[in-house]
């Protein structure tokens, strides 16, 4: 007994002072290897840092170490890598799209699989609709919706008084659209242009922009299976040629237009409208010199936009206290005050009502309602294009719309021939 009562003496006092004595452990810290796509550095990168440590702080029995990983393509390339080499990422930020490309190659597990109490599914339950069109399918949750975005309109302001358009509000429709494009495209003396009146991007995302325009004529590019998609439908080729004519009619850039530098050309007065990401609101914000106005996109036959962004994903080979320290911070991270938070931070639309509804958004709305816009077009929004053999479909895509839009190709045919491409893809997926 005395030897006993010695031996907890000893280990009191030891850890007293902050020391582990022999046979007695510190409980041992759980690790989550956090995949996140942008480059090393830079403000998201601190603000990232900065809530993996907020959250170690509430939860000291779990650590997330953020890995920085480049852009979408790099990061979903590198966690499949890791997942195929037996050291996947514990979790991930990847494009919703990816999601029937992590499920084929069985790296990721059900959120389901987490989701325990009546809290959970409350949480679970809270999302946008349009958000989890790309994070549930065959009736299970793969995905939790983190920073996601749709395509607004920006526009200059102060150029639109020049034109003597209506600063107060954008384009409509595309006929109002290629009108303002019209009367907002300036050129010089020699006749060169000096101010497009309208820019969409076509490299880096040219599918999205261009769903866009597609789900405005009121077509839908692919089925909610992923395993047949629509390129040569008619109206998917009367909404590329849509596109190609505001480039023939010289108010808009000829050949591809990069995705990169189109915020810099309406920075620069280069271009007086553009087609971009929310996520790219507070870019904006930040450094457009004039006053400038966020519209939601015009209509053709209906109004419409595409979700896009990126998703929280579980990795299937990590292991199960991994797994479980992952959901938790998922739900952390993605709790009403922190989504509202993030969405200032970064332009993204917060991902659920409750997020509108805190103080913090509300006010940030009634002093910047460019800020309301994309979530304002989520009840006219539908899932990102994504199908099985995800980046292979989409590049069929891709490079039918740069040959449409090059000239190399008519909207008709480039359509057809990604049509074919397409089919022969997702031929076993059937």
């Amino acid at each position: 007994m005395q030897r006993k009562t010695f031996a907890r003496l000893i280990a009191a006092t030891a850890v007293a002072f902050g020391i582990a004595p022999l046979g007695v452990s510190a409980q041992a810290q759980t690790e989550i290897s956090f995949f996140y796509p942008v480059a090393v550095g830079g403000s998201i990168a601190k603000y990232i840092d900065g809530l993996a440590a907020d959250f170690t702080k509430d939860n000291p029995g779990i650590k997330v170490n953020p890995i920085y990983a480049g852009s979408y393509q790099d990061t979903i390339v590198k966690a499949l890598t890791a997942h195929k080499s037996g050291t996947p990422p514990v979790t991930s930020v990847l494009l919703s799209t990816d999601m029937f490309t992590l499920i084929d190659e069985d790296a990721i597990v059900p959120i389901d699989n987490f989701v325990k109490t009546t809290d959970d599914k409350a949480w679970l339950g809270s999302f946008y609709k349009a958000f989890m069109l790309n994070s549930q399918t065959g009736g299970k949750t793969w995905g939790v919706p983190f920073q996601r975005s749709t395509i607004v309109l920006y526009y200059n302001k102060e150029l639109f008084k020049a034109a003597g358009l209506d600063p107060s509000k954008g384009p409509a429709t595309w006929a109002e659209m290629a009108d303002y494009a019209k009367k907002l495209t300036t050129k010089d003396a020699s006749g060169k242009v000096t101010q497009y009146g309208v820019q969409i991007p076509s490299s880096g995302f040219p599918y999205w922009l261009f769903q866009a325009l597609a789900i405005e004529n009121d077509a839908v590019l692919a089925n909610d299976a992923g395993n047949a998609v629509k390129f040569d439908d008619p109206k998917v080729i009367e909404a590329l040629q849509y596109w190609v004519d505001l480039a023939k009619n010289g108010t808009h850039p000829a050949g591809i237009v990069e995705w990169g530098t189109t915020p810099k050309d309406f920075f620069e007065k280069k271009v007086a409208m553009m087609w971009t990401t929310t996520g790219n609101l507070t870019n904006v914000k930040n450094n457009a010199k004039f006053d400038f106005g966020v519209a939601m996109l015009p209509a053709a036959k209906r109004k419409g936009s595409p979700t896009g962004g990126g998703n929280f994903y579980i990795f299937k080979k990590a292991a199960p206290a991994q797994q479980e320290a992952a959901f938790k911070f998922i739900k952390w991270v993605t709790q009403p005050e922190r989504a509202a938070r993030w969405s200032i931070e970064t332009g993204y639309v917060a991902t659920s009502e409750a997020a509108y509804a805190t103080d913090t958004l509300r006010r940030y709305g009634r002093d910047f309602p460019a800020a309301v816009v994309a979530r304002d077009q989520l009840p006219f929004a539908v899932a990102e294009f994504s199908t099985h053999d995800n980046q292979r479909v989409t590049k069929a895509l891709n490079d039918g719309l740069q040959a449409a839009l090059t000239g190399t190709k008519t909207p008709a045919q480039a359509m057809q021939d990604a049509q074919k491409e397409a089919d022969r893809l997702l031929r076993s997926y059937k």
